[in-house]
């Protein structure tokens, strides 16, 4: 049996399960098709490159991507090693210089001696073994032969960027800066926060709504679907006045120094490169046009003379109907030796997506190996989040990130959700340990 195994995708899910491979003895032939063929969304040809945001969540490990995170951790994942690497500073989060990140996961990649990449379009999915790593962006004919392949139809939903600030450009005799409750690593804190009085964000909203969206074009489609986790500021607006101050614009925690007081809403601004001279707009993703982009964001405080170094933009994620098609281990329940992994599974974030290409890659190559593949067990985050994407109802499927909601409940309940959140993280590193204990992970 052939020892050599396809990656068709360079994001996070494919360079993930690309090293994971390579590192168990397998030659890995790793296809990108940036640059020859771009994607709407994607500026460089770097493998890994991040789109929406440079955030991975929380670094806390009672949190359900802290825990995630974690759990990669201890399985060697290289996306979780050099996010790591290339961190800034953002309170909580792990949020890292996108640059830097994609740049140093490019390199690690190309120089992995087992790992030959080649920049091109896949468009047909003729080798076994074989891990689809195509991501939200999959090109028109790869997603085709997917559907062919898989004997399903595809579902969409639509994405959005969040706008990006030049830091310099921010009034900070407006803006201050801070971080929620005292939290992060930098004493003035990691956050850039512009505070609005109560008619400032009634008037903000008010001009959000009466902004004018941008025409999806080749992206268009009669069933746009919003990811929740993810939706554009103009669409949370429509929910109601108080929508977007119960979302990205809430106030907790944070005292405007120069006021004294709580501002009525607040917009972050989180740093975007190691440089600290880049801020993106969090939670801000939106379609607007760039015309009444530009207009509406400088309503902000501190915003007024920004320089924005991008604006939001909107793309269409592709997903297929994972339950229907995929194993916990993921692979294909009809198709040996075809794997898929990534956000096309509907594995949804950064690093959710690095950990289903963590469990593509190395299932990929324990198969090659004549070994067992792996099923981690649901009391950990990724068993618990492959279990998802292969066992959810695929009526009205949609995306999942990491949450506690998705594992099995405590044997003993503990009201207290702080302390029911340890108790969950505390049972899935045991029952990690024991995984790789037992079970050759590094073998």
């Amino acid at each position: 049996m052939t020892r050599t195994l396809t990656v068709v995708g360079g994001g996070l899910a494919g360079s993930e399960a690309a090293w994971q491979a390579a590192e168990r003895g397998i030659e890995v032939i790793l296809y990108e098709m940036r640059p020859a063929k771009m994607t709407p969304a994607h500026v460089t040809d770097r493998l890994a490159e991040l789109v929406c945001s440079n955030s991975l969540g929380s670094r806390l490990v009672d949190r359900a991507a802290g825990l995630l995170k974690e759990e990669l951790r201890r399985l060697g994942s290289l996306i979780i090693e050099v996010a790591d690497a290339t961190a800034v500073p953002a309170g909580g989060a792990l949020a890292v210089d996108r640059e830097r990140f994609a740049q140093t996961v490019t390199q690690r990649v190309q120089s992995h001696p087992r790992i030959r990449l080649r920049r091109r379009e896949v468009s047909r999915l003729t080798d076994r073994p074989s891990v689809v790593a195509s991501g939200p962006l999959t090109s028109a004919d790869l997603a085709d032969e997917i559907k062919d392949v898989v004997g399903q139809a595809h579902l969409y939903f639509f994405d959005a960027m969040a706008p990006i600030v030049a830091a310099d450009s921010i009034d900070m005799r407006v803006a201050f800066r801070g971080s929620r409750y005292g939290r992060g690593e930098l004493a003035e804190g990691d956050y850039i926060n512009c505070p609005l009085s109560e008619d400032e964000y009634k008037t903000f909203v008010q001009a959000v709504l009466e902004a004018r969206t941008a025409v999806l074009r080749d992206f268009e489609s009669d069933d746009a679907r919003f990811f929740e986790a993810c939706l554009p500021i103009e669409e949370i607006a429509r929910r109601g006045e108080a929508a977007l101050a119960y979302g990205p614009m809430r106030p907790v925690g944070l005292t405007n120094p120069h006021a004294n007081e709580r501002p009525y809403a607040v917009v972050q601004l989180r740093q975007d490169n190691l440089a600290s001279t880049l801020y993106n707009i969090v939670g801000f993703q939106t379609n607007l046009k760039w015309g009444d982009q530009d207009r509406v964001l400088r309503m902000i405080p501190g915003l007024a003379e920004a320089e924005f170094v991008r604006y939001g933009q909107m793309h269409r994620n592709t997903f297929i109907n994972a339950p229907a098609v995929l194993e916990p281990t993921m692979e294909a329940r009809k198709i040996a030796g075809l794997f898929f992994a990534g956000q096309i599974t509907g594995a949804e974030g950064y690093v959710g997506s690095s950990a289903t290409g963590w469990v593509a890659g190395v299932n990929a190559a324990r198969q090659l190996r004549g070994e067992t593949t792996l099923t981690f067990p649901r009391e950990t985050m990724l068993g618990a989040l492959c279990h998802y994407v292969s066992r959810a109802d695929p009526e009205g499927y949609q995306p999942m990130k990491a949450n506690f909601g998705i594992l099995p409940p405590l044997t003993d309940p503990i009201r207290r959700k702080r302390e029911r959140y340890r108790a969950y993280s505390a049972r899935a590193l045991k029952a990690l340990t024991e995984v790789i204990l037992n079970q050759g992970v590094f073998a």
